[in-house]
């Protein structure tokens, strides 16, 4: 097996781990509901998947993971929140993914820095794309509404992942994973 194959090899298997990670981490909270939309266990292997694998590998994991988790198990409900998730998560892991791969520096300030504006432009397009969803099925979507389910209501999951993510880069990149 050449280098070519199994570099693709790897990535297909380490997408398909973040993949089944991001289906499974919301059972550790699904039964409490409000616990885990506070936690956003789907974000963590998508974020992790794009600064590993890069922009697109993270684009497919975001975009993938909020849609089949809907569709295999019904939670989150598809429209609108796994649609809008969808987008969400797909602009974090392509966010994540493109700009750590153009950071000359992969140090600890860089992840933080990466991973706050991916955070950021995926929670713009997230209320984006609900204001979107809201205006076509007749509802609206309001500041307040985007700044309660973007910032507010995910304070602790927001925490969560500025702390486990730049740790779990800094294992890997001592670890050899990563650059």
């Amino acid at each position: 097996m050449n280098q070519t194959t199994h570099s693709h090899t790897r990535q297909l298997v380490l997408a398909a781990l973040f993949l089944a990670l991001g289906l499974a981490l919301p059972f550790l909270t699904g039964s409490i509901p409000q616990i885990g939309s506070m936690l956003c266990p789907m974000h963590l292997p998508v974020l992790l998947g794009g600064f590993v694998l890069g922009g697109p590998w993270g684009l497919a994991i975001g975009a993938a993971t909020p849609l089949l988790r809907s569709v295999l198990f019904g939670m989150p409900p598809l429209y609108p929140t796994a649609l809008a998730m969808a987008f969400e998560l797909a602009t974090y892991g392509f966010a994540a993914g493109a700009l750590y791969r153009r950071a000359r520096r992969h140090s600890l300030g860089m992840i933080y820095a990466v991973l706050l504006a991916a955070m950021l432009a995926g929670r713009v397009v997230w209320g984006a794309v609900m204001f979107c969803l809201m205006g076509l099925s007749g509802s609206s979507f309001t500041f307040s509404a985007f700044m309660s389910g973007a910032v507010l209501g995910a304070v602790p999951g927001i925490l969560l992942q500025l702390v486990l993510i730049p740790l779990v880069l800094v294992g890997l990149q001592r670890a050899k994973w990563m650059d």
